[in-house]
């Protein structure tokens, strides 16, 4: 797989390919980030994102991860001391998922963005963004967002002026930023900035095949033990032969197999024995045909999932 496969991988859009072709033609070291909004566990969703800065980081980018406590607090996730605490416990599982701790640059929003050149960057964004352009780019990602409050209004303002500040070339996140980073490309050349590439990942369905959500527990966090796991797989939405829409086929295209060249799925001999596949697209075929039953699917799913979260639940 050459760089622009890697980077390519499991994406959902890139903003723009010809920008990031002409990006890894002009520069050997490229630099790429991802903010993260400190608030409570770090599930599978947050992971797709880690996933994808090993990819870059396997292809020469430089990584920034920015933990942004300041936004958190913005966003009504709690005081600045508990969120500045939730941020130490995201850094080191971030660190155990795989992510090289000496060759990634851990951020803390609070060292920067109370500092005069950031706050009137912020400023100046604000005289050309809309209200109706700020709420709608909290939309996706905003509490509250029936009532918001005008610190949810700078919040995308401030994530543009992050990816100015910081320097990156690429600014990383699920598709549900796309309004955010949008509002970054069209509002920093304004302020003497490049505009940032964009490369989104896909929003992962919750176990129970809906939205994804804290409220009702549809999801494996990284700090679920072995049992939880396993006891979640069972009840997940699993239908025969179905690949689209499967939200354990996600787990398996999006987290375990890029991490692993090949699935071992242990059956009984009466069942058809083990089954190996050496990559998504040969698991595809053998569950879509009915050689694979949900069951052992999801029995498989669990086991791998327990394999990567094993070493996170080491150091948390």
């Amino acid at each position: 797989m050459d760089k622009l496969e890697l980077i390519k991988r499991n994406v959902q859009e890139i903003v723009t390919e010809d920008e990031l072709k002409q990006l890894l033609e002009t520069k050997e070291h490229p630099t790429a980030y991802v903010g993260y909004e400190p608030s409570g566990k770090i599930h599978m969703g947050h992971v797709l994102t880690v996933n994808k800065l090993l990819d870059l980081q396997n292809a020469g980018f430089k990584i920034t991860v920015l933990l942004a406590d300041v936004h958190a607090y913005l966003n009504k996730k709690g005081t600045l001391e508990e969120v500045r605490e939730v941020a130490d416990y995201n850094k080191r599982c971030f660190i155990a998922l795989g992510l090289d701790e000496e060759n990634t640059n851990f951020v803390y929003g609070s060292d920067y963005q109370l500092g005069q050149e950031y706050i009137l960057n912020v400023l100046k964004l604000t005289r050309t963004t809309t209200l109706n352009r700020a709420t709608r780019s909290m939309d996706e990602v905003g509490r509250k967002m029936e009532d918001p409050s005008v610190s949810q209004m700078v919040y995308p303002i401030m994530q543009a002026v992050d990816i100015a500040m910081l320097g990156v070339d690429v600014a990383v996140g699920g598709i549900d930023q796309r309004k955010i980073h949008m509002l970054g490309r069209e509002g920093l050349p304004g302020l003497g900035f490049k505009a940032p590439l964009c490369i989104h990942t896909p929003i992962l369905l919750g176990l129970d095949g809906e939205k994804m959500s804290s409220s009702n527990n549809n999801f494996i966090s990284v700090d679920d033990t072995e049992a939880d796991i396993k006891k979640k797989m069972k009840k997940a939405f699993c239908p025969a032969g179905e690949i689209n829409d499967n939200p354990v086929m996600e787990l398996f295209k999006y987290h375990i197999c890029p991490r692993y060249e090949e699935i071992v799925f242990e059956r009984p001999e009466k069942f058809g024995g083990n089954l190996v596949c050496k990559s998504y697209g040969e698991l595809e075929q053998v569950f879509a045909s009915g050689e694979l039953h949900p069951m052992d699917l999801k029995t498989g799913a669990a086991k791998y999932m327990n394999m990567i979260l094993d070493v996170v639940r080491s150091v948390i």
